[in-house]
């Protein structure tokens, strides 16, 4: 095993949504967080994520995150990994360019900052990423890839890039502004970055597949489950996929735009054979969410022994007790993590542990070193 790993040992929450002033030790393993509906425990775990990632996995809209009255949102994290201690600031303010600092240090972004912890996030929100467009699922996945290998994220950017010079382009050969050859050139380079691309999401789901169809036979899904990856291209090298393009582009033409392409791929979560986007239960693609997310937690600490925070919300409502003992059971494996509850007795062992806080009205009220505003 290497060093410990990466946690959040300390939030500082200023002006975030309903919260004024706050401060809350984390624990080292689960920490729960209990309060009434509208209390704030999902502003709470927002907060987490968007102090670990610099966005916010609810909105795209910032401005809504700043309580309202105030001029200035700031979050704090401090981090440790048993070797070392850092500290991780976002601040934001409508109209002006987002600040993060790690150390004190300006930094451009967070996701290839060391001293961030890798993070993971279930929000009822969420379910989009089961039962909505697969637009949703490719860009899970290119995140999963990314964590797991850091240095590949510049494919995805490459490939992006191309594929936007590749539309220009076609728009430019419908408006008599160049001819059809000069996409040459840009088939290439897509098909280059695409075969890519292809084979680090191919790798990632291989990784993946059999963890998920494990957990969700343990989290009482009623059949087997897999995870599947259907790319839209059939081919294995990048000629291959050059080739595909050449043949398409007529009908790009006509389109305007490349149709197709890994930007096309799905990433199909089936239980029994049957899509759960399709024929699944809400509670069904609840469960399936959640083996999706664990899965990844265990492949990130196999392959790079940095399992993500798990930031869990309202997960327990809905489960009877069996599974959520199951589920805290798989919270407790390794690496720390965040429930939220409107009852501390819907996760269990939570009462007797050292982890339990209380939220009321945007106030942390209770728990280790907690700060009411």
């Amino acid at each position: 095993m290497g060093r410990t790993p990466l946690r959040v040992t300390c939030l500082e929450i200023h002006n975030f949504r309903n919260y004024a002033e706050g401060e809350l030790e984390l624990d080292r393993g689960l920490t729960v967080v209990a309060g009434a509906n509208g209390a704030g425990k999902s502003n709470l775990l927002e907060a987490i994520y968007f102090g670990c990632t610099g966005r916010s996995p609810r909105t795209s809209a910032e401005r809504e995150l700043v309580r309202r009255g105030a001029a200035v949102m700031r979050i704090v994290l401090d981090t440790a990994d048993g070797e070392s201690d850092h500290r991780i600031e976002v601040g934001f303010e409508p109209g002006e360019p987002k600040r993060l600092r790690v150390d004190g240090a300006p930094v451009d972004s967070l996701l290839g900052v060391d001293a961030r912890p890798l993070v993971s996030v279930f929000l009822p929100e969420r379910l989009e990423l089961v039962k909505g467009p697969p637009a949703g699922r490719r860009a899970h996945l290119d995140r999963v890839v990314a964590a797991l290998w850091p240095a590949r994220t510049a494919t995805r950017t490459a490939y992006s890039r191309a594929l936007a010079q590749r539309n220009a382009l076609l728009a430019r050969i419908r408006s008599g502004l160049a001819g059809p050859a000069a996409l040459d050139a840009w088939d290439a380079e897509l098909a280059r970055h695409g075969i890519r691309l292809m084979e680090d999401r191919r790798e990632a789901v291989e990784g993946l597949e059999g963890y998920f169809s494990e957990l969700a036979d343990r989290l009482g899904l009623p059949g087997p489950a897999d995870l599947r990856y259907r790319p839209r291209s059939g081919a294995v090298e990048a000629r291959g996929l050059e080739a595909e393009l050449a043949d398409r582009r007529d009908a790009d033409l006509e389109r305007g735009f490349t149709a197709h392409g890994p930007h096309r791929d799905e990433v199909s979560l089936l239980l029994g054979g049957s899509s759960l986007r399709a024929f699944g239960s809400q509670g069904q693609q609840r469960t399936a969410l959640l083996a999706l997310l664990f899965a990844e937690r265990r492949l990130l600490a196999e392959r790079r022994d940095r399992p993500p925070l798990m930031l869990l919300d309202d997960v327990m409502s809905e489960l009877d007790r069996k599974r959520r003992e199951l589920l805290v059971d798989l919270v407790r494996e390794g690496g720390q993590a965040v429930i939220t509850a409107t009852e501390v007795d819907h996760v269990p062992g939570a009462a007797a542990g050292g982890g339990l806080v209380r939220v009321e009205d945007g106030r942390i009220m209770a728990g280790p070193r907690a700060v009411a505003a």
